[in-house]
């Protein structure tokens, strides 16, 4: 069989035990998994590089940015391990000084945590948030469809429960962005059942949204991505770049998988990439309902991820977090202070989510930088005018990706497809990919541990017997 080159100029193998296809964090733990328990394991990614939706590189100044998933915290255990494992330097997120919330009209408040308690509907969303970190304790983590009332948690969107349920219309305001900033979507677009999934994955509401002791408590000195370019130097020969897979036939004892460069055998599949990639793989046989179904069905967030650099971060200096919080008519969402650890620089991170996307998109080039700009100078003064690097990174536009941070699944998703689709073997595909994780769904933590479990199911069918 003829054989061709990688774009790292090496031949993919005709063979192998184990193939997993993708190399962002689901994938690369799935192959470690394996390596170390001594199985002929080839990884297969159709991008020039490893680390999925993690992307940590140095601007023009030296300083790490960090344009995809950059954060960790301390309940994520499984991705802690790997930044053990491979000695990640770390440092705490700054949280010193106070946030900012500009509201509607354009007032501004200052605030510590979740939001300043004389701003508009803070008192009912507070009780909002107790309410619903309640409902997500009744969701089964391993099989959401099981949930009590799943069917018609499924049938409702986070919109028409909000609408339905709390009368105050600010408290529902900033539900509404905390859904934007967490899923990255509209509340029209995810159920009520997918909401409290995720929430309950996570453990609660502040878990997700807050800093300290949360997920967004530590940050990485040489960027989020280290870990898995650790991963991929371990691994050596056995990742192959640039090799998109375009076609995977299951047959009698064994798969054939068809990339550009060739093909390669081998006795298990694992698929490791977001539902938007996975879907534009062809299968034979056809895959079953449920699970092509299930990939449809789960579209990619959008999100914009900005970073304005200053000589320093002189918002600390006025007695300020970074943080904001933006509601109304404003493109952005989100500021946090992402400067780095020895603050060689300031830097500012701002995030565009979901419906806010459409209407800065159109601004062009210049005009969405200045949108932001005039944005940052509202929050933290005349000294956010002149930075000195901008840079925009659009999730929507890799290729490979398809948007960020997850795939999340339309209503009615999880009680049609979830038992045969969510995660489900399909003969000797297995599936792995943050967004089938039960713990810290649609995170890098999620995506670790996704894979870690994938290879388990993998490790068990070969000691069956004439599985090789």
């Amino acid at each position: 069989m003829e054989t061709k080159k990688s774009k790292q100029g090496t031949e993919i193998p005709e063979t192998a035990a184990v193939v997993v296809v993708g190399a962002g964090y689901a994938g690369l733990s799935a192959a470690l998994e394996l390596y170390d328990t001594g199985v002929d394991v080839v990884v297969l990614e159709a991008d020039e590089r490893v680390g999925g939706r993690t992307l940590s590189q140095r601007d023009s100044g030296g300083v790490v940015i960090d344009y995809g998933g950059q954060w960790v915290g301390p309940t994520q255990r499984d991705f802690l391990s790997l930044v053990e494992r491979f000695g990640v330097e770390t440092f705490p997120t700054y949280l010193e000084g106070a946030n900012i919330e500009r509201w509607t009209d354009g007032s501004q408040r200052h605030f510590k945590i979740a939001g300043p308690d004389d701003g508009p509907g803070m008192r009912e969303y507070l009780a909002l948030m107790g309410e619903i970190d309640a409902l997500a304790e009744t969701v089964d983590l391993e099989r959401p469809w099981a949930t009590p009332n799943a069917e018609a948690l499924d049938s409702e969107t986070v919109y028409s429960y909000l609408e339905r349920t709390v009368p105050n219309s600010d408290a529902r305001l900033r539900m509404a962005l905390a859904v934007q900033s967490v899923w990255t979507v509209e509340p029209r677009d995810i159920s009520m059942l997918h909401f409290l999934f995720y929430i309950a994955s996570a453990g609660n509401l502040d878990q997700l949204m807050e800093a300290e002791g949360c997920a967004q408590e530590t940050r990485f000195v040489r960027g989020a991505q280290e870990a898995a370019l650790k991963i991929a130097e371990q691994l050596g020969d056995r990742v192959f770049l640039g090799v998109p897979v375009r076609r995977i036939e299951q047959f009698d004892g064994g798969v054939t998988l068809t990339t550009d460069q060739g093909e390669i055998r081998a006795s298990r599949v694992i698929v490791a990439v977001p539902p938007h990639a996975g879907q534009r793989i062809a299968y034979e046989p056809m895959l079953p309902n449920s699970r092509g179904r299930w990939l449809a069905k789960s579209p990619m967030g959008d999100v914009v991820k900005i970073h304005v650099s200053y000589e320093r971060p002189f918002w600390r200096e006025r007695g300020l977090s970074g943080e904001a919080t933006l509601y109304g008519e404003r493109s952005l969402g989100f500021v946090f202070d992402n400067s780095p650890s020895d603050l060689a620089a300031g830097v500012l991170v701002c995030f565009v989510y979901a419906d806010r996307i459409r209407q800065w998109s159109a601004l062009g080039v210049e005009g969405r930088r200045q949108d932001v700009l005039d944005t940052l100078v509202e929050l933290f003064g005349d000294d956010a005018a002149a930075p000195t690097r901008y840079a925009e990174k659009n999730w929507a536009e890799e290729p490979f990706i398809g948007g960020a941070y997850a795939g999340n699944p339309t209503p009615g998703t999880w009680v049609e497809h979830g038992r045969a689709g969510w995660r489900e073997p399909v003969g000797r595909v297995h599936w792995a990919g943050t967004e089938t994780a039960s713990v810290w769904n649609g995170y890098i933590d999620g995506a670790i541990s996704s894979g870690r479990r994938a290879a388990a199911e993998v490790c068990e069918a070969l000691r069956e017997p004439g599985a090789l």
